[in-house]
């Protein structure tokens, strides 16, 4: 116990750059394995917290632009959603990484005239970035998909109801639609954040490097695959990281889908459903 104790103090941290920085290479043991491919399981969180946070805005925005009539709002949020839905994940992480590796090659230069400067771009290739870069794009068109599905299917009755008395504009979409639109897109969005996290496994086998050895929960448990040349004990230990994350994200986003329905009756609350995506 005390072993395992001194594990946890020297690699608990390891994928953040904290603590002992050999990895271990004889007499490994299952501690070892647990606490390492943990350690790796926060650069999963980081990047599943992150692309989800940020790529809800970014969906909201999408949907709102695919259901607006104008077509300088309406097509490119279309053919966004359209790219990134329509090509294979695993697809994209390649060409964002070529398409970042050429940009200190082509250079940035900002010129304002009396100053110039050149951006540096290296940083971009990095999995921390370039990995979540793409996280984004993707959970945010699949997103924008579900709530401009959503906000199609808010009632009309609502919407007439709501011009009646004279709210129009965004007063119309933040006190109607919103709340609206949140209660019906949550079970399908819960899918989705489900499936982006399981998607932070694909960043390893990407272009994306794992920058000084501080890679995610697959890198490691592939690290002591190769050492032990036994990929049933590693393996099994990342699915039930991935098993009791996914188990925190149902709770937490089942807790926010109960008090969205709050004014509902029991029997009229949408619930949530767990549905894989097989293919993407």
């Amino acid at each position: 116990m005390s072993n395992c104790w001194t594990t946890i103090q020297d690699y608990g941290l390891r994928s953040i750059g904290i603590g002992e920085r050999i990895l271990p290479k004889t007499d490994i043991t299952i501690c070892e394995q647990v606490v390492l491919i943990g350690s790796g399981l926060i650069w999963n969180i980081y990047f599943g917290i992150i692309a989800v946070f940020f790529g809800f805005w970014f969906a909201l925005m999408l949907a709102i632009g695919k259901n607006n009539k104008l077509a300088i709002f309406r097509n490119p949020s279309n053919s966004f959603i359209f790219l990134f839905r329509g090509s294979p994940l695993f697809i994209q992480f390649f060409f964002v990484y070529e398409l970042f590796v050429l940009l200190p090659k082509i250079g940035v230069t900002l010129d304002f005239g009396f100053l110039s400067f050149s951006l540096q771009t290296h940083w971009l290739t990095k999995a921390w970035l370039g990995g979540l870069f793409v996280l984004f794009c993707n959970t945010a068109a699949y997103s924008a998909e579900i709530f401009y599905g959503a906000i199609r299917s808010v009632p009309s009755t609502e919407l007439e109801a709501a011009e009646a008395f004279g709210i129009t504009g965004w007063h119309k979409f933040w006190r109607i639609i919103w709340p609206s639109m949140l209660r019906l897109a949550w079970p399908s969005y819960t899918n989705e954040a489900i499936f982006l996290f399981h998607a932070t496994a694909l960043i390893f086998f990407t272009g994306f490097p794992a920058w000084r050895q501080s890679g995610d929960a697959l890198y490691y448990a592939n690290y002591f695959s190769d050492r032990t040349f036994n990929p049933f004990l590693p393996y099994p230990i990342v699915a039930a990281y991935f098993i009791l994350v996914t188990l925190i994200i149902i709770s937490i986003f089942g807790f926010a889908n109960r008090y969205l329905n709050r004014h509902l009756d029991v029997e009229q609350r949408t619930q949530i459903k767990l549905s894989i995506n097989l293919l993407r």
